[in-house]
């Protein structure tokens, strides 16, 4: 099968992030949201992006040109759905949003379309169990931003065939990234190692072991990360990390995963990082 037209629902950071990726290395891409303006925003958020992709000299004018002209846009998914040979979702970190967006884009694509989440939590085989096909039902879990960052999650549902992941796998080499291959778990790899590690910098913060800014110098000094816990969480945004949090502790049972008092608290009052101007920090 290949795949020369892609369907990306969703024009958000990480949906705009992917149709910016596929387009730049020569995709057609129908950029898909709920609205005219929702799409025209994700739109304006790429031309921005290969702008200083131009500047930093990685990319020249007649590339970014291309790779604007390769884009559309629209607010119909039915259609969009129909007309590509890979859809990838990218909306909202909600099951029950997810599921009914699968089950809709089931009815509409062709048989052979593969259906791709870039869920970073949810489980794929209940997403697929939702649709008639299965086996083409796949997750593609990018990283943001999506057109720097070399890794992404191949995970496979409980029936995804070995044929869906052997496409997927040779299409995100063919974009520059790095795929790796995970099995349908909570978290899957990034998250189940991550999100943890974020929850118990937001419990020191809680518990007053140490101020914000000390909590994230430990992190990025004593163990060489670019970025502390806390700024990533605010990046991430809160309500995301507080969805995954959810889904892990769901998944397993266990009461390590228990998303941090203070985290919920930060959701309920509206500080959600980066997104909303204050977080851990202030963005003002």
């Amino acid at each position: 099968m290949v795949i020369r037209q892609i369907g990306v629902i969703g024009a958000g950071t990480m949906g705009n992030g992917i149709a910016h990726t596929f387009a730049q290395y020569g995709f057609g891409v129908t950029l898909v949201d709920v609205s005219a303006e929702a799409a025209a925003k994700g739109l304006a958020s790429i031309q921005g992006n290969l702008a200083r992709q131009v500047k930093k000299g990685t990319l020249t004018e007649e590339q970014a040109a291309a790779t604007i002209a390769r884009i559309q846009l629209s607010s119909d998914i039915e259609a969009a759905a129909a007309s590509g040979n890979l859809i990838i979702e990218a909306a909202t970190e909600n099951l029950e949003i997810k599921t009914k967006l699968f089950q809709t884009i089931d009815k509409v694509a062709h048989p052979e379309t593969i259906l791709a989440t870039n869920t970073s939590s949810i489980s794929i085989t209940t997403i697929a169990a939702a649709t008639s096909r299965a086996d083409r039902v796949i997750g593609m879990h990018f990283f943001n931003p999506v057109p720097m960052m070399k890794l992404c999650e191949i995970v496979r549902g409980f029936a995804t065939s070995d044929a869906t992941f052997g496409i997927v796998e040779e299409l995100a080499k063919s974009i520059g990234k790095t795929p790796v291959s995970v099995q349908d778990y909570p978290g899957f790899i990034s998250n189940r190692i991550l999100m943890p590690m974020i929850n118990e910098a937001i419990t020191c913060l809680m518990e007053g072991v140490a101020s914000a800014e000390d909590i994230d110098t430990v992190m990025k000094l004593g163990m060489a990360h670019p970025m502390g816990p806390l700024t990533l969480a605010d990046f991430i945004g809160l309500d995301v990390c507080l969805a995954i949090m959810e889904v892990l502790y769901n998944g397993f049972g266990d009461s390590k995963y228990r998303p941090s008092p203070l985290l919920r608290k930060m959701v309920s009052a509206g500080y959600l990082g980066r997104k909303t101007k204050k977080g851990f920090y202030s963005y003002e």
